[in-house]
């Protein structure tokens, strides 16, 4: 379903471990980042996420400045969990383990 005249349509995702969030919103055609995920009002729906704070991206690239960075249609807008485990200490873990 197209957007109405002067929207566009983009979608926030949220993946958690055990599922996926995805919102489809029709936003103003100059709408930032930001916005989108303030309108999509996800924040309902997972406990203690703050998107002012958390790291995005657009179609996994990530946006440095989500009040500025702006949005285009069809865009996917991601919000990215912390990582728990440095990702070159996991590494190191995984080849000490195969080692022993």
């Amino acid at each position: 379903m197209a957007a109405e005249p002067g929207f566009i349509r983009v979608e926030v995702a949220y993946a958690l471990p055990e599922r996926q969030i995805l919102i489809a919103i029709d936003v103003p055609g100059h709408c930032t980042v930001l916005e989108a995920l303030l309108r999509s009002d996800i924040t309902r729906q997972v406990e203690g996420l703050d998107v002012t704070k958390a790291a995005v991206g657009v179609f996994g690239r990530r946006v440095e400045d989500p009040r500025v960075q702006q949005l285009a249609e069809g865009d996917r807008v991601e919000i990215y969990r912390p990582l728990r485990v440095d990702p070159m200490e996991s590494r190191r873990r995984r080849e000490k383990a195969r080692r022993a």
